[in-house]
Order: structure tokens, then C-alpha cells, then sequence
């Protein structure tokens, strides 16, 4: 499907959790820009990274080249052969899984505190946000739907007050957020999400702790759970 201007943009706001600083460096556009195309999967595993070409596509030297693919390979999302290339690798299930229990450890927190607030009015950007979802959602757009999935869940950590704990997740949730992209075209699965996320705003609304933690339990343990099928359909990524 052809990218929209608003996805785009979208999209954009979301890379600039992972930029050192407001204005960014040239090595930080790579990386992010990079980075962005092998979560969408515009980028598959054993994809060559042509050094030349990433320069002329993003006008810069080789130095903040080599920078931006050391930030990735920390991430595990590129491999590098000295002397030889650098490709994207494969999806690495078992760092996913490691970073979703990091992430289903924060959130349960802040949905906890949130409905332990009791103030329905902090959910109000989650709920804008939901609703431009939702139209993403009846459209197919799946790169909107995606980006706006992250800012869901971000509009839900800036009132609970721990922002920066889903950044951190965020910027190691590479291999997991390949995976929820794979799931995503599954029949259902859209729907399954947003009526995950108003499940998560309703209980949070009305202050019952145990739905809360279901309803964020539930949402959470999609992906994983659907591993085994997601493997046999696209074993090029594993």
C-alpha cells in the first residue's frame, strides 16, 4: 500500500525517540532511517547494506555510516562481516521474548497506576489516538496502524510519569516489533488489537485493577503466542 503524508510523518515522530538529541547528527539519521526500513520489513533478514549506496541515499560520509550499523548491531538487527558486508538479521525470538517481558513488567505498572488515579481525563490523548487508529484499521494501512500502535502505548506511559522507561523499551524492541508487523496482516488481528487497547481504557476508567491486568495481559501475549504459525508462514525471517 502507498505510504500517505500523514503516515509518514507519523512515522517520522516516532524515529525521534531514538535520536541522541532535538536536532539530531548525521549519524543518527542513518541509524534511524535504517532502522525504520527494517521494522517495516522494507528491509528483510539477509538484506545487504551497500555502504555507498546509504551514503548517496542519505548524504553522508562513511563515519556516521559505521556508527549508525554499530548502533545496530548492538540491537542485534544487523550483522557485520569484517572485510566482507554487513546484512540485516534474522528475527531473534528469544530477544524478543526477553524484551517483552520487560515491556508487559512496565506496562502493567502503568496501567496499575493509572487506574489507581482515577482521573479519565489523562486518557483522553490514548482515546484520540485510538480513534485514528481504528480509521487506519478500516483503511489497511498498516505502517499508520503501526505507528500509531507505538504512540498508544507512549500516550499511556506520559501520565503514569515513566515516558523514558518506554523509550528504553522501545529502542530495544527491534525483533519484537518484526514480529507484530509479520502478525499484523493475519484475519483478526487488527480488530483484536483495538479491541485490546479500548478493553485497556475501559478498565483503567473504571478503576478495576484485575481487568486492568487482564486486559493488558491478554494484549501483550498476542504476538508470542502466535510464534509457531507466524514461523511456519515466513521462515525466511527466522
Amino acid at each position: 500500500m502507498t505510504a500517505n503524508p500523514f503516515s509518514a510523518a507519523l512515522s517520522s515522530a516516532n524515529e525521534e525517540q531514538f535520536r541522541p538529541s532535538a536536532q539530531g547528527s548525521a549519524s543518527a539519521r542513518v541509524y534511524s532511517g535504517i532502522r525504520s526500513q527494517i521494522i517495516s520489513l522494507e528491509l528483510q533478514p539477509y538484506s545487504n547494506l551497500v555502504r555507498t549506496e546509504i551514503a548517496e541515499s542519505f548524504a553522508v560520509s562513511q563515519s556516521p555510516i559505521r556508527e549508525a550499523i554499530h548502533r545496530l548491531e548492538q540491537e542485534g538487527l544487523v550483522v557485520s562481516y569484517p572485510q566482507s558486508r554487513t546484512v540485516v538479521a534474522k528475527i531473534d525470538v528469544d530477544h524478543a521474548r526477553e524484551t517483552q517481558f520487560l515491556r508487559v513488567s512496565i506496562e502493567l505498572e502503568v496501567a496499575r497506576t493509572l487506574a489507581g488515579m482515577a482521573q479519565p481525563e489523562l486518557l483522553r490523548p490514548a482515546r484520540r489516538v485510538l480513534a485514528m487508529q481504528k480509521m487506519a484499521g478500516d483503511d489497511q494501512d498498516i505502517n499508520e496502524f503501526t505507528a500509531l500502535d507505538r504512540l498508544f502505548h507512549q500516550s499511556l506511559a506520559e501520565p503514569a510519569g515513566v515516558v523514558s522507561l518506554y523509550h528504553l523499551v522501545s529502542s530495544r524492541s527491534g525483533h519484537i516489533d518484526r514480529l507484530r508487523r509479520l502478525n499484523l496482516p493475519d484475519p483478526g488481528k487488527i480488530i483484536s488489537v483495538l479491541q485490546h487497547h479500548t478493553e485497556i481504557l475501559d478498565a483503567i476508567e473504571a478503576g478495576d485493577l484485575t481487568k486492568t491486568e487482564d486486559a493488558v495481559r491478554r494484549h501483550l501475549g498476542g504476538t508470542l503466542a502466535a510464534v509457531p504459525q507466524i514461523m511456519e508462514q515466513y521462515p525466511h525471517y527466522f
